[in-house]
């Protein structure tokens, strides 16, 4: 009786509110119609014209004309509903209505609210004032409050019957006062017993969920369980105690969640299940990382901790399994949160005991076979859709699965984990199980986890061992651990593209392109560390290996040395690499794959590793020149011709990685977003090149045993550069490439002015200034001759 009554006030609200809408729209059209009529009355001579000189037409006759014009403001009358797509908003009516909706809401929800809430504090208040000024005895105060919350209580019952809302919001006050007296009876007087306090409290929570379903009120559930929980949890749980008052505490709280699971066969109330769920087990996680003793609580902890999960389980399956209804994202995560916690906990509690700590493996076992139990129930009782069913089992495979590292440890887990993945992924892609899909995207990260703590693990052993116990680069289980985890990522994504088995996530346009981008992401992560890191672990092992100790005379202890040129090769070796990496990716996307979002990704990282290689790269190939000219401990390290030999192989890399950036921007797969593509790689090519050029020009300086006049030599270099810049700007008609010479040329002059002159003896100023100042000149004169040409640059 009580839903049908909210119902047809609900609909008696709605059938006034548009009845004040079409008064509103019956006033606006009629404005309109005058507004039409006023308007033809100005034109009314020339119809009548115009009919006599088209009567005789059958199609353009003057009768013919004339209905036109009648009709034309007659669907305003006949057809209103034509129009009110301009005026479907009021002026009129839509402040009021709001003002209505918003006096509606205060008067019948919030006001009620606030009263019953501040005659809460008011109680708690005078109750304090009373203690503090030791007005009334003890007894008398409690006496007195409980009155109070029973006063509320009989007015709560008197006017349920013609202001339901209005008892329901009573009620659940005086519930929250008799919590709070009840609470200070045992805190502050020692009035009640313990066991007497949980009885009331028991007794309290078994009415308040019954009159929550009696009142079909979801607010008394809440602020009952808000009493229920918080008031004892503070009485015995803060209070000094033993496993006695730990037992009380966990034994009231499954009550009141027993009470609970009752409401979830009845009512489907989520916001009370959630605050159930999160108040019990921050509850239970805060007393286990507080005040949980092994050896006092070890059993305890166990019982409660399964209680609380069965109990929750139940909770979420309760009203969907019996009404047959779907479950929704939050139902899944609630369960997924609940089983992960109740094993988190359990394994924390099972490793830190001695007995316990062999058991792990069979409790992960149960936890699978729990859920594969129910997930049996539910499939043999077509107790809902097949979609819960493989939910379920999922849980049951996802245990299987942390039983993996739980028994065995290392790269084990990482090859288990990602040929599972790859299973989960083929079977829900291609029996378009959306679950397991949904599953082995869990796994894949667990993997890509699990692989990057090897590659943690074996980074730190590299770095301490020597080639005679390091592991052979290439042929190790690290390594073999890396292919297997890329060949089972690569069959993914393969089965990811292929357009035989389309994702179920294919409507979701953004969802999609963020899975597929993740799953290429990680492959090509794996693909790029896998190798980078062999290449590191070589020179890291040869360079630990390279350790001499000298002592010389009158030192107690011996000098260490390592060989710093391996360090310069590790990171020369690991550029060139990268250049080589994503130039070869580049020539993949370009001639197969054709991906626009791969493209973007791999010109980003391109562009960033040669910036790298320019700035590092170039500035260890200077330490490896200087260490094979200066003959740098060359009596305990050989320094080989490769220290000057190994620049060229770079610069191949980097002219392929150059070669890759500009054979992308031609592509029509690839279109600029931001900035031109190919404005971008003119400045980043002729950036290089002067950059390479000058490393170069300095390297044969130093060879030739000529380093005092590369000052003076870089900025004559500089300056032609410029020049040359200059003239290929004009030529191909490109502004930008003359804005960088004019930059290059005023980066030479501050060098002149501010460093070359106080290195450079009377000759080389003059040499340099005379030249720098032919250039300008020159410059000058091409601006001047070719201005006309200039003007007409699309780059102006």
């Amino acid at each position: 009786m009580a839903e049908n009554n909210d119902g047809i006030d609900q609909l008696l609200y709605r059938l006034e509110t548009l009845m004040k809408r079409q008064e509103a729209f019956s006033k606006e059209v009629m404005e309109i119609r005058a507004e039409i009529n006023t308007l033809k009355n100005t034109r009314i001579k020339e119809i009548k014209e115009k009919e006599e000189t088209t009567e005789r037409s059958p199609v353009t006759g003057g009768l013919i004309e004339k209905d036109k014009v009648i009709t034309a403001f007659q669907p305003a009358v006949q057809q209103p509903a034509k129009e009110p797509p301009k005026y479907s908003a009021p002026k009129v009516s839509e402040p009021s209505q709001i003002k209505a909706d918003l006096e509606k809401f205060i008067g019948e929800n919030l006001i009620n609210k606030i009263g019953i809430v501040i005659t809460v504090i008011g109680v708690a208040i005078g109750a304090k004032y009373a203690i503090d000024h030791d007005l009334i005895s003890p007894l008398t105060r409690i006496i007195s409050g409980y009155l109070i919350g029973s006063g509320l209580f009989f007015f709560a019952v008197r006017l349920k019957k013609n202001y339901e809302n209005f008892s329901a919001v009573l009620l659940s006050g005086s519930m929250a006062i008799m919590y709070f007296i009840t609470y200070a009876a045992y805190s502050y007087y020692d009035l009640i017993p313990h066991v007497l306090t949980f009885v009331l409290m028991a007794v309290f929570t078994a009415f308040t969920v019954s009159s929550a379903i009696y009142y079909n009120k979801q607010i008394i559930a809440h602020l009952g369980l808000v009493g229920a929980y918080t008031v004892p949890f503070l009485v015995p749980f803060l209070l000094p105690g033993g496993s006695d008052n730990v037992t009380i505490l966990f034994s009231y709280t499954a009550i009141i969640n027993i009470g609970i699971l009752v409401i979830s066969f009845k009512k489907y109330w989520k916001p009370l299940y959630f605050s159930s769920f999160l108040i019990t087990w921050a509850m239970f996680l805060i007393w286990f990382g507080t005040k949980y003793q092994i050896v006092e609580h070890f059993g305890l902890a166990l019982t409660f901790l399964s209680i609380f999960f069965v109990t929750f389980y139940l909770m979420f399956l309760a009203y969907k399994l019996l009404q047959k209804e779907k479950f929704d994202i939050y139902d899944i995560l609630l369960l997924l949160v609940n089983s992960f916690i109740f094993y988190g906990i359990g394994y924390n509690i099972l490793s830190g005991h001695d007995t316990g700590e062999h058991l792990l493996g069979l409790f992960t076992l149960c936890n699978s076979i729990v859920h594969f139990m129910v997930g049996l129930v539910i499939y043999r009782n077509k107790l809902a859709d097949r979609n819960l069913f493989y939910f379920v089992s999922g849980l049951a495979l996802v245990f299987i699965t942390i039983s993996i590292p739980v028994q065995l440890n290392g790269n084990w887990v990482t090859i288990l984990w990602s040929g599972e993945a790859a299973l989960l992924f083929w079977i829900g892609r291609t029996q378009k199980v959306r679950f397991y899909e949904i599953l082995s995207y869990v796994l894949m990260y667990l993997a890509f986890a699990s692989l990057l703590q090897d590659w943690g693990v074996a980074r730190l052993l590299t770095g301490n061992e020597s080639p005679e116990t390091g592991m052979t680069p290439l042929f190790n289980k690290r390594f073999l651990t890396s292919v297997l985890f890329i060949a089972s990522f690569g069959f993914i994504n393969s089965l990811n593209h292929n357009p035989k088995n389309p994702s179920p996530f294919i409507s979701q346009n953004d969802l999609n392109n963020f899975i597929s981008f993740s799953i290429v992401t990680v492959l090509l992560l794996a693909l790029y560390f896998s190798f980078k890191i062999e290449i590191s672990a070589y020179w890291d092992q040869r360079y630990n290996s390279s350790l001499i100790e000298l002592k010389k005379i009158g030192q107690e202890l011996p000098a260490k040395y390592w060989n710093t040129d391996l360090v310069n090769f590790k990171i020369i070796w690991i550029l060139n690499y990268s250049l080589f990496f994503f130039t070869v990716l580049s020539f993949i996307n370009i001639k197969r794959f054709r991906s626009q979002n791969l493209g973007y990704f791999n010109l980003a990282l391109s562009y960033i590793v040669l910036v790298v290689f320019l700035i590092q790269g170039l500035y260890c190939l200077s330490e490896l020149r200087e260490s094979y000219l200066n003959h740098t401990l060359t009596e305990y390290y050989k320094r080989s011709i490769l220290n000057i030999g190994i620049r060229y192989i770079s610069f191949a890399f980097a002219g392929l990685m150059l070669t890759s950036i500009y054979k992308y921007i031609n592509q029509d797969f690839v279109k600029p977003v931001i900035y031109n593509f190919k404005t971008a790689f003119d400045i980043v090519l002729y950036t290089s090149l002067i950059w390479i050029i000058s490393s170069e020009l300095i390297t044969w300086l130093d060879i030739k045993q000529f380093s005092q006049s590369y000052k003076l030599v870089l900025s004559i270099l500089w300056g032609v550069y410029s020049l040359f810049l200059i003239g290929l700007g004009i030529w191909k008609k490109k502004k930008h490439l003359r804005i960088c010479a004019i930059v290059l040329f005023a980066v030479t002059l501050i060098k002149l002015f501010f460093y070359d002159l106080s290195h450079l003896d009377t000759i080389s100023k003059t040499i340099v200034f005379v030249t720098l100042g032919i250039f300008l000149l020159i410059i000058s004169f091409l601006y001047n001759k070719y201005k006309n040409f200039i003007s007409d640059d699309p780059g102006q």
